[in-house]
Order: structure tokens, then sequence, then C-alpha cells
């Protein structure tokens, strides 16, 4: 819901893809909105969302790097970290 923005639900809109975020209460239509959301598909992003909140917590939040290339890198190198982890845990 923090992300409940007119601009960016515009945006994904003209690039095709149907946005997955709740629409914060503001009208009552807000309501009917929030109503026609795909719950299966929901329930795949609230599961995302709480592999990220883990590897934030494990692992720190901030990214280091400056460029966009490094950033993915580090992002893709904690996702690595945190998998292997979870691998040696079980």
């Amino acid at each position: 819901k923090g992300y409940d923005k007119t601009a960016l639900r515009e945006r994904l809109r003209e690039l095709e893809i149907r946005p997955l975020i709740k629409h914060c209460i503001r009208a009552p239509y807000d309501h009917a909105h929030n109503a026609r959301i795909d719950a299966d598909l929901y329930a795949q992003r609230s599961m995302t969302e709480t592999v990220n909140s883990a590897v934030k917590r494990s692992l720190g939040y901030a990214v280091r790097a400056r460029t966009w290339f490094r950033e993915f890198r580090e992002i893709a190198l904690m996702c690595i970290v945190y998998n292997i982890k979870r691998a040696v845990k079980q």
C-alpha cells in the first residue's frame, strides 16, 4: 500500500503490466478496486515480500554499489547467500 501512486499505476499499464498493489482506501470505489485483485496472484506477491524482508533482516538492506549493474550483482549475490544459508539449515 505504500506504493499506491496513480503515476506508478499508469506507467505500469503503459508497459502492459497489471499492478498487484492494493489501493489505499481514500474513496468508496477503492474497496471495489481491491476486490478485483486476483487473490492467487496477490498471495504470490506476499510470498516474495516475505522473502525480501527476510533477506533484508539477515543480510542488511543497504546496497553499497552505485551503478545499476553492480547494484544488480550485489542483490543477486545477497539472494545466493540467503539461499545457501537456508540450504545449510535444512
